[in-house]
């Protein structure tokens, strides 16, 4: 086709405008948005194209065709409809700067200074109640952007445009006040509207944002490319990037808006040391050179393997590198891990077992041609919301799906099946699941035969698991799960999605192996089209800091601490020998610190005191060592039993790469300068290095990822330079002229033989059972709008969202023991206690109840239990027993508490320091 007079190229499928586009020229646009389907109602689109006036957001682009540009009558008829939209809105709406408004760039382009219309002008008001999604009725061209985000991208339908002509306006689904509507807060309807009408606080303020950058999210690990917009050296809104590959220009409320805890009042500016029992404020000088001194003191006296470091998921993959580089060289022990033995550990062991590598098989790109999903133990319309809105998007299109979780989430209500398996039997669904694929022969027979081993013994077991054996053990219905079976079994592209209800169990590792056997069985990975099966990890970058080596038994890319091979090559370049024995877990490090074998513990960014299970144990742990050292942004529970706290830089003000859930590695970048005597981890880790006389070499981030390149083979052709270059990259990238590998194994899979396992594993019952002293069943979880351990999000605007946790009870158990929704209840395990406000919700079955843990106030982790994964040691946080009652008469009785102490963090409302 040809634009005025040049031939222009574009794909089947492709409109006028995107035609347009490639010829390098643009068209105002208000009722477009590339992410929506098009409507075509605004008209500022007006060309004339095979010799018709058309817009161009709607008329499909044919062979042949021409189109002219500049034709006066089509430029006229468009100028008029920009005319007529900006008659009805007050002066302000042409007086926001134009890189904020399509509106004000459309009148631009058409010379629009005002309108040659004249009429009434609005006066419909502002709704403000919202902390982050402010209306302004008066600046609302009714243009149905807003809508379709809410409707077409997030899924939430809490949108509609009511009235009628004149009086048309965007008002949430209820009609009510816009925070207390159906909102989910992912300001897709703010990034899309086109006059300003849909803003943030941040963006109300008209003056000139100094500095945007482009990095990666620093919340959960779906891993959203961010553009940070600045002015007078802070945040003064984040936007998601249009065109990313992750979250195609979406976003949530935590990475969109929770950020103002960078300039959080109690922010951690100066270094702390525990004097006299106190912490106090010290200089950098002293606190690196009290580490320092103390570290060595103790490891000359007690030896290497006495000191243990955890390092952070939230870390960038530099600084992990750097951190186990340092564990490893400058005290020489194995003892570090990270909080992926807290959640995915069992991932990391149950995929290598089946496949041979530690991550996800295919890229979340492949979710776009499933047929069938099967998401097991995750909500991720609430803990990876933009994930769970791309299921929601697939749904609503007609795949297919299936939710095994104990409780009734978002997605469970639009599920075909939703198995509410009791928590701990997911072993017994999933070869429940598998037992009717062999039943019915729902088989990838050649697959099977080719590129798999283990399947007569896994078919063996699998007799024993018929869907009325499995209904028994999971409290689930035999038809509902050979309905489950026959929708899997039956998908062309089948794809698995699963979280924490999966991995955090007892069983964990058994879990990922048998989930897995279902995609084996349908030859759903390693073959062409597959969707594979992901696991949606929790923290920003918990795939990466395990990728680094932040593990006890593991170098870098998981190369084996064991192997005399591997550890000569690392010799090599770090200049040192390593030990040759592995080092300890997260679990073990406490109990050998309340043995008295650990006596120094450096944690790096985790507030393990509140996040980890049994606190009462780890706070026990804490207080055997003879030092604990921990870098937080702020004066966290861990905090409160550490002898030196250096405080560290955020996300925003870091330089580094993270790897996301379906391992792309991602640039992060700053977008702030670190606070005045904050420090990265990374500039920790050398400045205490130094103090020790140890040179790390890895000057700076850049440098260390090309260390680590050049001595793992799976990240060969990774650096920054390249990321910059070309965006993101999946892992194994082994050279620098090869792209990443986004879908694993269509040659072969990484196991010894090359062949994909199937595992024949029994179920067995979980650690805990409920019984006549604890009956019912406590399931842990996230809220959406917070985030881990709520130290971000409760110092934002999110706390107005959700002030307080709540223990969420069945009404028939609230019922029977006669407590009404609101009152406080006294929850009692066999390791510790905590009072919540109970919530009645048909969410839960009867005989369980859920909480989150982002609170102090809700200490929900002093009543996890200390069970285990037995081959990875994660936690069993999805089953504990307790005990429920009234909380009115016991908190006053004397000698008990209602709940733990309080800490200093516990945001905006934080008790003093010498609480």
């Amino acid at each position: 086709m040809t634009i005025d007079s040049t031939t222009v190229d574009v794909a089947d499928g492709a409109t006028v405008l995107d035609a347009v586009r490639a010829y390098g020229a643009d068209v105002p646009t208000l009722c477009h948005d590339d992410r929506l389907s098009p409507r075509g109602s605004c008209r500022t689109c007006l060309v004339r194209a095979a010799g018709r006036i058309v817009a161009a957001c709607t008329t499909p682009a044919t062979e042949g065709m021409h189109v002219e540009l500049d034709d006066p009558t089509a430029w006229q008829a468009a100028k008029g409809a920009a005319e007529l939209i900006v008659s009805e809105l007050p002066a302000r709406a042409l007086e926001i700067p134009a890189e904020r408004s399509e509106l004000v760039r459309a009148c631009t382009h058409f010379g629009i200074t005002t309108s040659s219309f004249t009429g009434t002008k609005h006066n419909r008001g502002v709704d403000h109640s919202h902390p982050y999604v402010k209306l302004d009725r008066d600046l609302c061209i009714a243009c149905g952007r807003c809508v379709a985000m809410c409707a077409e991208v997030q899924g939430t339908f809490a949108l509609e445009l009511t009235g009628r002509g004149f009086n048309t306006v965007v008002t949430p689904g209820d009609g009510g006040p816009w925070v207390s509507s159906p909102c989910v807060g992912c300001g897709g309807c703010v990034d899309s509207c086109p006059t300003g009408a849909l803003s943030e606080p941040g963006l109300l303020d008209l003056r000139p944002i100094t500095a945007t950058t482009t990095t990666t999210c620093g919340y959960c690990g779906v891993g959203c490319t961010l553009d940070v917009h600045v002015r007078d050296d802070t945040v003064a809104a984040i936007t998601p990037t249009h065109g990313a590959p992750v979250n195609r220009g979406h976003a949530c409320v935590k990475g969109r808006f929770a950020h103002t805890f960078t300039s959080a009042g109690d922010r951690l500016t100066t270094p702390l040391v525990r004097r006299d029992g106190q912490l106090v404020e010290t200089t950098w000088d002293e606190a690196l050179t009290t580490v320092a001194r103390r570290l060595a003191d103790i490891r000359d006296r007690h030896g290497p393997d006495s000191i243990a470091m955890i390092s952070s998921a939230r870390a960038t993959n530099e600084e992990n590198y750097l951190a186990q580089k340092f564990i490893r060289t400058a005290i020489g022990t194995n003892n570090i891990d990270n909080c992926s033995r807290l959640c995915h550990a069992p991932s990391a062991a149950g995929l290598t077992a089946a496949f041979g590598l530690a991550g996800g098989t295919n890229p979340l790109d492949d979710l776009d041609h499933t047929d069938c999903i099967l998401l097991a133990g995750a909500n991720p319309t609430e803990a990876h919301p933009v994930v769970g809105a791309r299921i929601k998007q697939r749904v609503l299109a007609g795949a297919r799906l299936i939710v095994v979780d104990p409780r009734r989430t978002e997605l469970a209500a639009l599920a075909d099946v939703h198995l509410q398996a009791r928590p701990g039997s997911n072993v017994a669904v999933f070869n429940g699941i598998a037992h009717q694929l062999v039943e019915e022969d729902l088989l990838a027979h050649d697959f099977l035969d080719r590129r798999t081993t283990g399947f007569d013994d896994l078919a063996s077991l699998l007799a024993d698991y018929p869907p009325e054996a499995v209904g028994a053990i999971a409290d689930v219905r035999p038809a509902d799960l050979v309905t489950a079976a026959r929708l899997f079994g039956q998908a062309e592209h089948p794809i698995i999605f699963y979280g924490l209800g999966v991995t955090e169990h007892a069983h964990g590792t058994d879990g990922v192996r048998t989930l897995a056997n279902l995609a084996i069985l349908r030859g759903a990975v390693g073959t062409p089209g597959c969707c594979g099966i992901l696991p949606l990890r929790g923290q920003n970058n918990v795939q990466g800091a395990s990728d680094m080596g932040a593990l006890p038994d593991v170098l870098p890319g998981y190369q084996h601490i064991t192997d005399p091979t591997t550890r000569a090559r690392f010799e090599h370049v770090w200049g040192c020998a390593l030990p040759e024995r592995p080092g300890l877990r997260i679990p073990q490090m406490f109990d050998a610190a309340i043995a008295g074998d650990l006596r120094a513990l450096y944690v790096i960014g985790e507030d393990i005191a509140q996040s980890d299970p049994h606190s009462s144990h780890v706070r026990a742990a804490l207080d055997a060592c003879e030092l604990v050292v921990c870098h937080d942004m702020f004066r966290s529970r861990t905090a409160e039993h550490a002898d030196v706290v250096l405080p560290a830089a955020s996300f925003l003000e870091k330089d580094g790469t993270f790897v996301n859930f379906d391992r792309r590695f991602q640039r992060v970048r700053p977008a702030l300068a670190p606070l005045d005597h904050t420090a990265t981890d990374f500039e920790i880790l050398q400045r205490l290095a130094t103090t020790l006389d140890i040179d790390l070499g890895c000057p700076t981030p850049a440098q260390a990822m090309a260390e680590c390149a050049a001595l793992t083979p799976m990240f060969a052709g990774l650096s920054h330079q390249r990321l910059d270059a070309e965006g993101p990259l999946h892992w194994p990238c082994p050279s620098v002229d090869r792209p990443g590998e986004a879908v694993l194994y269509l040659d072969q899979f990484a196991t010894p033989d090359g062949l994909a396992a199937l595992a024949a594993l029994p179920y067995l019952p979980p650690g805990e059972q409920a019984d006549a002293d604890f009956p019912f069943l406590l399931v842990t979880g996230r809220r959406l709008v917070h985030y881990n351990t709520g130290s971000m999000t409760r110092r934002t605007a999110n706390l107005e969202l959700l002030p307080t946790e709540t223990l969420e009870l069945h009404p028939s158990d609230a019922a029977r023991l006669g407590i009404p929704g609101g009152a406080e209840v006294t929850i009692t395990s066999r390791w510790g206690q905590a009072t919540l406000t109970a919530h009645p919700t048909t969410d839960v079955a009867p005989g369980q109840v859920f909480a989150a843990f982002h609170f102090p106030s809700a200490p929900i982790n002093e009543l996890t239990s200390p069970h285990t994964d037995a081959a990875t040691d994660c936690p069993e946080y999805k089953v504990t027993a307790v005990h429920i009652r009234s909380a009115v008469d016991w908190k006053f009785t004397a000698g008990h508490r209602s709940s733990f102490p309080a800490t200093a963090d516990q945001g905006p409302s934080a008790l003093p320091d010498d609480h």
